[in-house]
C-alpha cells in the first residue's frame, strides 16, 4: 500500500499544541469538490461541441468555460475487451490467469474464466452470451493456444461485429469512428496481422463468413484508432467509448481520465478550459521525449503530432531530449527541426566551436542503448538508479526523459523500501527525496499542469521528506516558530491539491488509498490550527 504512516503528524502537532500556538484559518476557495458539485446533476453536452476541420477531422471544442476539476464526459463503453497481445485472462472479468493447466473453464465453450460464480460471465461487458455460443462451436483452445500472445486478438473485435444484430444502436456509433483503412493497409506488418490473427480466425477458423474481410479489417481499425486502455490493478484491457474518442490529442493535455470497476470512463478538466478552446487529452506517454512520442502516435494512432509542445526542440523549456554538448561549457544538444524525423541535431549555445551536430541516426541509437541500460535496473534497485543517474549527467540534461523515468521511481521507492523506509532515511536522503519531487514538480508542472494523477501523486510523495525534516528541526529546536508555520503550511497546500486530485479516483487503486492518506494527514494539521 502506498503510503506512509501520520504518526510523523500526530507527533508534530500536538507538540503545536502544546505551544498554544493559533493561527487564522484560511478562506475557502474554489476547488474541483466546488466544480463537481455544479455539474454533479449529470453530464451536460451544454459543456462541448463537436468541430471539424480539413486538418483535424472531428474534434471537441468547449462550449462555454470549464472550470478545472469539472467533470465533462461519464460513458459506459460500448465494447471492452482483452488487449492486443494479452496475456492469458478470464474472459469475464478480465483478472490474470497464473495457471493456465489449471485453471476454470467455461462449461460451455472452455475459455478461461477465473472461477464458475466469475461476475462478468454472460454479462454485456464480459463474457456474453453471443459470444459464447459462437465459441462453443470451435475447436476447444489449448493451453498452447491460450500462452500464445495472439489467441486473445480476436475477441474484442468479435464482440464489435455482435452488435451489428445484437445492439444495432450501438453498432451505428461505432461506425461514426475513423478506422484509417487506406493509411493501415500501407503499413503492411499492421494489415497482414490482422489478415492472420483476426480476419482469417473469425472468418475461417470460428467460420463467421456473414462478416466480410473489410468489414473486420475495419473493426480492428476502430479499436487501432480509437480504443482506450482501461482496467484495474494493473491489468491493462481495452473499450471503446461513444463520445471520447472524439477528444483532440495534445502531448499537453487539459483533461485526464480514470476508469471505474464497470469500465465507465470519468473525463476531467485538468486545467480551466475557455470558451471554444480545445478538449484534448494525450495518446503519448508525456513523459517520453518528442520523438518517442511522435513515433507511437504514428506507428499506433496513424498521425504526425504538430502540437505546440512537438514543435519546440526544448519542449516548453523542460528540455526532457537534450543532450549534453560534449564541446563547449552548458550547451544543450536538440533536434534542429522536430517536426523532421531525419533533421540533425544541434548544439544550441552560440559560442559552440564549429556548432557541434549529431546525426539523427546516431540520437537514436545511443537513446535506445540507454534505455536498454534503465531497463536492466531492477524496478526496486535504489542504487542502481542513483548509479544510472550519476553516469548520465554527463551525456543528459537533468530533465531528459531517461533521467526523469529514473527519478520518478526514486520518488516513489525512498521511503518505502525496505532499509530506505521513510523513518529511516538520513536527513541527507530525505532532502535527496524531497529535491528529486521538486525537480520533477517543476517538470509535471509544464507537461501535466493542473489537476493531473502524476502531480496528485507526486504532491503526496513530496510531503513525507518535508514534515519529517519538519518534525527534527522541531525536535532539536533548531527552527523558529514562525520558520515552523511557514513550513507546515507548504506540506498542508502539498497534501490539500494531492487529496484534491487523487480523491476522483476509484476506491481500491493505489492512487484512491494515497488520497484518503493524504486526506486524513491534512486533518491532523488541521486540528494543530
Amino acid at each position: 500500500m502506498a503510503r506512509y504512516q501520520s504518526c510523523v503528524l500526530i507527533v508534530t502537532c500536538n507538540q503545536l499544541k502544546r505551544t498554544g500556538e493559533k493561527e487564522k484559518k484560511n478562506k475557502n476557495k474554489t476547488s474541483p469538490e466546488n466544480a463537481e458539485q455544479s455539474s454533479s446533476n449529470g453530464i451536460s453536452e451544454d459543456l462541448y461541441e463537436v468541430k471539424s476541420s480539413d486538418k483535424m477531422g472531428r474534434y471537441l471544442a468547449a462550449k462555454k468555460d470549464i472550470t478545472f476539476g469539472t467533470l465533462i464526459f461519464d460513458e459506459e463503453p460500448l465494447v471492452v475487451g482483452p488487449s492486443q497481445e494479452s496475456s492469458p485472462l478470464c474472459l469475464g472479468c478480465y483478472k490474470l490467469i497464473s495457471d493456465i493447466s489449471t485453471c476454470t473453464r467455461c462449461k460451455f465453450c472452455k475459455w478461461p474464466l477465473c472461477s464458475n460464480q466469475c461476475p462478468g460471465f454472460h454479462t454485456v461487458i464480459g463474457h456474453n452470451i453471443e459470444e459464447c455460443e459462437i465459441l462453443a462451436k470451435c475447436p476447444n483452445p489449448t493451453a498452447q493456444d491460450l500462452l500464445s500472445n495472439k489467441c486473445y486478438d480476436p475477441i474484442v473485435p468479435l464482440r464489435c461485429l455482435l452488435l451489428k444484430n445484437k445492439f444495432p444502436e450501438k453498432w451505428k456509433e461505432l461506425q461514426a469512428m475513423e478506422s484509417h483503412n487506406e493509411i493501415r493497409k500501407k503499413i503492411l506488418q499492421v494489415w497482414q496481422n490482422n489478415k492472420k490473427f483476426v480476419v482469417d480466425k473469425i472468418r475461417k477458423d470460428w467460420q463467421l463468413e456473414e462478416f466480410t474481410e473489410e468489414e473486420i479489417h475495419t473493426v480492428c481499425g476502430y479499436l487501432e484508432v480509437n480504443a482506450f486502455e482501461v482496467g484495474q490493478n494493473n491489468i491493462s484491457i481495452r473499450a471503446l467509448y461513444n463520445k471520447i474518442y472524439l477528444l483532440a490529442h495534445d502531448c499537453v493535455p487539459n483533461t485526464n481520465h480514470i476508469d471505474n470497476e464497470e469500465y465507465r470512463l470519468h473525463v476531467r478538466a485538468s486545467t480551466n478550459i475557455r470558451q471554444g478552446g480545445l478538449i484534448t487529452l494525450s495518446y503519448a506517454h508525456t513523459l517520453q521525449g518528442t520523438m518517442k512520442r511522435r513515433e507511437h502516435l504514428k506507428a499506433s494512432k496513424f498521425f504526425d503530432c504538430n502540437c505546440d509542445r512537438c514543435t519546440d526542440p526544448t519542449e516548453l523549456q523542460t528540455y526532457m531530449s537534450a543532450l549534453k554538448c560534449p564541446k563547449c561549457e552548458g550547451g544543450w544538444v536538440l533536434s534542429s527541426q522536430p517536426l523532421n524525423p531525419v533533421a540533425d541535431w544541434l548544439c544550441t549555445n552560440s559560442n559552440c566551436p564549429d556548432v557541434y551536430t549529431v546525426i539523427v541516426e546516431n540520437v537514436i541509437l545511443l537513446m535506445d542503448r540507454i534505455q536498454n541500460e534503465l531497463d536492466s535496473i531492477g524496478i526496486n534497485n535504489i542504487e542502481g538508479l542513483e548509479s544510472f543517474l550519476k553516469q548520465y549527467e554527463r551525456i543528459l540534461h537533468p530533465n531528459h526523459y531517461h533521467m526523469i523515468a529514473a527519478k520518478h521511481s526514486l520518488s516513489q521507492l525512498y521511503g518505502k523500501m525496505s532499509g530506505y523506509l521513510i523513518h529511516q532515511l538520513s536527513n541527507a536522503l530525505l532532502e535527496r527525496k524531497r529535491d528529486i519531487c521538486l525537480e520533477l514538480l517543476n517538470v509535471f508542472n509544464k507537461i501535466e499542469p493542473g489537476y493531473s494523477r502524476l502531480r496528485g501523486v507526486l504532491m503526496y510523495e513530496l510531503h513525507a521528506p518535508v514534515m519529517i525534516l519538519l518534525t527534527r528541526k522541531f525536535e532539536s529546536k533548531t527552527i523558529s516558530k514562525k520558520d515552523l508555520k511557514s513550513e507546515l503550511k507548504k506540506v498542508a497546500n502539498y497534501l490539500k491539491e494531492s487529496s484534491e486530485i487523487l480523491s476522483y479516483e476509484t476506491e481500491i487503486s493505489t492512487e484512491g488509498i494515497m488520497g484518503r492518506a493524504a486526506k486524513e494527514a491534512l486533518e491532523r494539521i488541521k486540528e494543530w490550527k
